[in-house]
């Protein structure tokens, strides 16, 4: 789950990590106010959505009175925001940031991610800030410091000050540095992240290191024991589909292409959308419906999937072990009959009571497309949508 810039500035503030001062504002006429209320000839004004690259993108802006802080809102707020990583359709501002206007000397890069290669969490920290990471790694990849945390010790001291003097820091600021990092990995420990980023972290003229942006991204499933966290979920900022199928414990990722896919266990899913894109097609989503799938999860599945306009064909590849292929049987038939199907739906079953699952699919009396395996079923998907375009 990701949260707004603001949102993760306050987190991170609350650990010690030094932010500017700064105000919400869900309307022009207040973000005036804010501007106002924080005093100063100069603030910054940065449209709240969750993505990256906004400055690139005209979301983020330094006005130098409150006229001009009310007009860029005013431009900003119920606009769909496009950038490289929110993809054409953008994502809408409802809410703005105002943050008095910081002495920038030098800007660093500070970041907290899982690595899944050493099981641990990895520091990545440099010199050349404001940068997206991914552009770092590109033009400056020397710039890269990395360091692994030993969950058992946690963040000790001397690998703070061994990063700290590695970005060229010293004294009081390599302190700073210190201190900044060890609470940064508290809140990434202590509130089941997934990622905390600072980009750019700037010292100031007057030797003071300050987030300036921050991003936090938090396990969704360890939302459940963090509600103060779960709380600060925007759905305004979410896929709908992704929303709708979370909500009912469904993993589901949309894109772009045509053919649907239902299919149970996240390495099956990747093969499936592999072997959909080696047939010719191109899949509209990710989706596992999970272990123990109901007919009932099954047709929320449909459900799901077909909430996409731009789906032609359904793909049902099931390969059962704690599911039975039964129970999807019987949920494929009941969506088809209840959802009021007018798509190919292709099905795939193997694995437990795969016999009865096939039963029930042949003596269903409806239209669907059987295959007995993976290349089969994508084929026949690719031959599906083909004959529905023609």
């Amino acid at each position: 789950m990701d949260i707004h810039e603001y949102q993760a500035k306050e987190i991170l503030a609350g650990f010690g990590v030094p932010i500017p001062r700064g105000g919400l504002a869900y309307s022009p006429e207040q973000a005036g106010y804010r501007a106002r209320e924080l005093g100063g000839d100069a603030w910054v004004v940065k449209a709240q959505i969750h993505s990256g690259g906004r400055g690139e993108a005209g979301g983020v802006k330094l006005c130098r009175s409150e006229e001009e802080v009310r007009d860029y809102a005013a431009t900003l707020f119920g606009k769909q925001l496009v950038t490289k990583q929110t993809g054409p359709a953008g994502k809408g501002v409802y809410r703005v940031w105002v943050e008095a206007a910081s002495d920038i000397a030098q800007e660093l890069y500070l970041g907290f991610v899982l690595d899944r290669k050493s099981e641990r969490i990895m520091i990545v920290a440099s010199a050349a800030g404001g940068m997206e990471i991914e552009d770092l790694a590109h033009d400056d990849p020397d710039s890269l410091r990395r360091m692994v945390i030993d969950p058992a010790v946690g963040l000790a001291e001397f690998q703070a000050r061994e990063l700290a003097f590695s970005l060229g820091l010293s004294g009081g600021q390599a302190a700073q540095m210190v201190t900044m990092l060890r609470a940064c990995y508290r809140a990434y420990r202590d509130l089941d992240a997934v990622m905390v980023e600072i980009n750019p972290l700037v010292l100031t003229h007057g030797g003071e290191l300050v987030a300036l942006d921050a991003k936090m991204s938090f396990d969704t499933n360890a939302l459940f024991r963090r509600a103060h966290v779960a709380e600060l979920r925007d759905r305004s900022q979410e896929d709908a589909r992704e929303s709708t199928a979370a909500d009912n414990g469904l993993a589901y990722v949309g894109l772009d292409g045509d053919i649907g896919c239902i299919i149970n266990g996240a390495g099956l899913a990747m093969a499936t959308m592999d072997m959909i894109k080696l047939s010719g097609g191109e899949p509209a989503n990710f989706l596992d419906i999970g272990g123990g799938a109901s007919p009932e999860r099954v047709v929320q599945a449909f459900r799901t999937v077909l909430a996409d306009r731009n789906v032609a064909v359904v793909l049902v590849n099931i390969f059962a072990g704690i599911n039975r292929c039964d129970w999807v049987a019987e949920g494929v038939v009941q969506a088809y009959r209840c959802e009021g199907l007018t798509v190919p739906v292709v099905v795939r079953l193997a694995g437990t009571n795969v016999e009865e699952g096939r039963r029930i699919i042949d003596q269903s009396g409806l239209p669907l497309i059987t295959a007995d395996t993976l290349a089969d079923a994508a084929a026949k998907a690719v031959a599906a949508r083909s004959r529905q375009a023609a």
